[in-house]
């Protein structure tokens, strides 16, 4: 029996459509949109925070988001080990709830920012990524707000417990400067919590689900976590 998906629905998101339409129709998975002002996560076994403004960023992104009710069963599912994933403005709630350390700030460049770019997996040993062939994936991103920040005691914690998870990087893998989008401290495009259920990430593996559209490689990571929930 293949996992169940629920896709959360907050004021302001515009990418839950694309998630759904990827996991349901690409994909086959079962999924199920959740809207934020329940607290049932209808028996779901991977929640999707997807992209979006949820209540349009004007506070700070995620900052509302993270108060609404669906939230509270949101933090209860991930501490008790569910599978989250959140993605673009879903990362920026996941950080915001606490799931996971740091903060997104402005990218650098003070410009929303919509285009593919190129990742490298740098921990191939969590569920979201065991399943990605050994290759640079190119996946797109869309936002404003992407430059992930921590403290130094923060990404020390990151980087000895293995904890990211994708890395920005130019076509030939090389984690440069100018293949780093938004200024993201050390090209971070990705990170997992220490018990491994929790993924956030800016780039949008939703929008490569396609094979009509060109752009596959967001497919590696779906099919990875649904073969590590199966096996």
């Amino acid at each position: 029996m293949k996992p169940k998906f629920g896709v959360v629905v907050f004021p302001g998101s515009n990418c839950d459509h694309d998630a759904y339409y990827a996991l349901k129709k690409d994909l086959g998975f079962d999924v199920s949109f959740l809207w934020h002002k329940d607290k049932d996560l209808q028996s779901s076994d991977v929640i999707i925070l997807p992209g979006g403004f949820s209540y349009g960023d004007y506070l700070r992104s995620g900052a509302v988001a993270r108060f609404s009710p669906i939230m509270n069963s949101v933090i209860e599912f991930a501490n008790k080990g569910g599978i989250v994933i959140g993605i673009c403005n879903g990362f920026q709630v996941l950080v915001e709830a606490g799931l996971l350390p740091g903060v997104l700030l402005k990218n650098n460049s003070l410009q929303f920012i919509c285009k593919d770019i190129y990742l490298k997996v740098t921990n191939k040993n969590t569920i979201f990524t065991k399943g990605i062939p050994d290759k640079i994936i190119k996946i797109p991103i869309a936002h404003g707000e992407g430059n992930y920040f921590a403290e130094t005691a923060t990404i020390s914690e990151l980087n000895d417990n293995n904890l990211i998870a994708f890395k920005y990087v130019d076509a030939e893998g090389n984690e440069t400067v100018e293949a780093n989008p938004n200024g993201s401290i050390q090209n971070i495009a990705g990170i997992v919590n220490k018990q491994g259920n929790v993924l956030g990430m800016m780039p949008h593996p939703e929008r490569a689900c396609s094979s009509m559209l060109g752009k596959t490689d967001g497919v590696f990571i779906f099919k990875s976590l649904v073969s590590e929930l199966l096996s």
